[in-house]
């Protein structure tokens, strides 16, 4: 087990930002946080790497408890964070030679030039990181993490701003560190980035985990078939176990207009929405 995670709890004043959540991620797994604005995903993060000190709970990896030994515990795990966190003066090779002197990783020109090739940013090595456009910074950033040589790395909302070609690219290089063994925690808006990458997903709504499970475990369970419904003056999605209660649904109203398809996982955090 890479990450194990136990009661983890946070408050700040009378607000509970997280409330005695518990979860592990496996080695070479990519572990989703999905969850509205102000669920908890992010402060989760904060305190998973070490940045924030919780009120209860434990957080172990590989084993071994991180707030025993921040500091061992910090060499081997890495952020890619929200925000665009580069020194902006500095060129893009010198950002990561800066990294890797912090990470005391002092013979890291060979992996550095490996690096810039395989995340498609070698051109852009003597460029300024802050003339860079969003994407190639988040692959900057990405590329920073991977030198780490950390084992478990926190991608919190790493294709936000990207257009969607972008995104699919960026999909790719999230794979390619799954393949090598390295665990991820992926926090995301975008449900299809969650249902393409993740092994498993757990829901966070006011802080608490309300549901965990594959993506395919959770459209499962809240019904494979959606039937949206227009004409009707609004409209709306409705989830289905059962193509034969589909039917006989269907078979009582005559809705002018309406459409069959998959549930996606987007139509779970709705319907979970609704009834909480």
């Amino acid at each position: 087990m890479m990450l194990k995670v136990d009661n983890l709890s946070k408050s700040f004043g009378r607000l509970k930002a997280v409330d005695d959540i518990s979860f592990d991620i496996k080695k070479g797994e990519i572990f989703g946080l999905l969850g509205e604005n102000g669920a908890g995903k992010t402060t989760t993060i904060k305190m998973l790497a070490t940045l924030l000190r919780p009120d209860n709970g434990s957080i172990a990896l590989n084993g071994e408890d991180v707030w025993r030994n921040r500091y061992l515990a910090r060499q081997n795990m890495a952020i890619v964070s929200q925000e665009m966190n580069l020194e902006y003066e500095l060129t893009v090779y010198e950002a990561l030679h800066t990294y890797c002197l912090l990470r005391n990783k002092r013979n890291a020109k060979k992996e550095i030039e490996n690096m810039l090739e395989r995340l498609n940013i070698a051109d852009k090595r003597n460029e300024r990181t802050g003339a860079l456009s969003g994407g190639q910074k988040r692959r900057v950033m990405t590329a920073r993490a991977l030198l780490s040589g950390a084992g478990m790395i926190f991608m919190d909302e790493p294709t936000i701003g990207l257009d969607p070609m972008i995104r699919r690219e960026m999909w790719d290089i999230i794979n390619s560190i799954k393949a090598e063994g390295r665990s991820i925690l992926l926090t995301t808006h975008y449900t299809d980035e969650a249902e393409y990458l993740c092994g498993r997903v757990a829901i966070m709504e006011k802080g608490r985990i309300i549901h965990m499970n594959t993506p395919d475990s959770l459209i499962n369970q809240a019904g494979t078939y959606a039937l949206d419904i227009n004409g009707t003056g609004q409209a709306k999605t409705m989830l289905f176990s059962d193509s034969l209660l589909l039917n006989d649904y269907l078979s009582v109203h005559n809705f002018e207009e309406y459409r069959v398809r998959r549930t996606k996982l987007e139509d779970v955090l709705i319907s979970y929405g609704k009834s909480a």
